[in-house]
């Protein structure tokens, strides 16, 4: 009797603690707001200094906002804070997007940046330009929408990636994987993947790819099925190949009518010649 006591006890305060830790890991994330672009408009005016965190390393450097409307364009304020970006970016300019945060006074905000000097920049930080940073709803200078990898890595700060994947329609979960593989962004793929890969040796291979044509069905005719076949034209740049277009099908399973779709990534790779 003492020993089934004993257990319950154990059972429970092993509950108390997994809840505890739970409920600081929402807590932590809560902590991180998705702001509208609007606000953040107000928030950091132009010419206000505030903290970029980069979200997969830790590393964190300062920059002054200088200019933009429909996102925030931003200069490292420094030398030292031009050389802590590079290194995120390791050694290398690049249009790749990364998830950051974004501390302000106003607390921390998800937001995304690319890695790339680009146009006039005014202050003597060793970096010749500026570069953007998106918040969510943010759009490029060219469009009046979202660009999907900025909303991505937005979602991956703010902690809502996942439940943003699971929601998605097959179409827009296809743009998504895309946009992972562009970006070589090993969550993004692997949230998305029936399979899990060596991504670390995968992504590298692909250094560009985009989607230049794609069938959609409407949602009627998806229905409740439990596989489904998208016909594709990729254009793709590949590692030590070069430019190479793919006409075929991205496979799309899932278990459960009300489940998410994953894409085959085994059959993906091969059809590609990806190894």
């Amino acid at each position: 009797m003492q020993t089934i006591k004993l257990i319950i006890m154990i059972l429970f305060l092993l509950a108390c603690a997994g809840n505890s830790v739970e409920a600081k890991r929402t807590s932590k994330n809560s902590l991180i707001k998705m702001t509208q672009w609007e606000q953040v408009n107000e928030i950091l005016p132009r010419y206000s200094k505030f903290t970029v965190v980069d979200l997969e390393t830790g590393m964190e450097f300062r920059v002054q906002r200088r200019a933009g409307s429909n996102h925030a364009d931003v200069q490292p304020l420094t030398s030292k804070d031009t050389e802590i970006m590079k290194k995120i970016y390791n050694g290398k300019w690049s249009w790749k997007r990364r998830a950051i945060i974004v501390i302000s006074e106003d607390g921390k905000i998800a937001a995304s940046m690319h890695g790339m000097p680009h146009g006039g920049g005014a202050l003597k930080n060793n970096f010749p330009g500026h570069f953007c940073i998106h918040f969510y709803g943010s759009t490029t200078h060219r469009t009046n929408f979202m660009d999907l990898s900025h909303k991505l890595m937005i979602l991956k700060s703010a902690g809502k990636l996942e439940k943003y994947l699971e929601q998605t329609d097959p179409y827009d979960l296809v743009n998504a994987y895309i946009a992972g593989l562009k970006q070589q962004d090993r969550n993004i793929v692997f949230l998305i993947s029936l399979q899990n890969l060596e991504w670390e040796k995968l992504l590298p291979k692909i250094e560009n790819i985009r989607i230049s044509r794609m069938e959609v069905l409407p949602a009627e005719d998806v229905g409740d099925q439990l596989s489904l076949m998208v016909p594709v034209e990729l254009n793709l740049q590949l590692k030590g190949i070069g430019g190479k277009t793919f006409i075929g099908e991205v496979n799309l399973v899932r278990f459960m009518p009300n489940e998410q779709w994953k894409v085959d990534s085994t059959k993906f790779f091969e059809e590609n010649g990806i190894k």
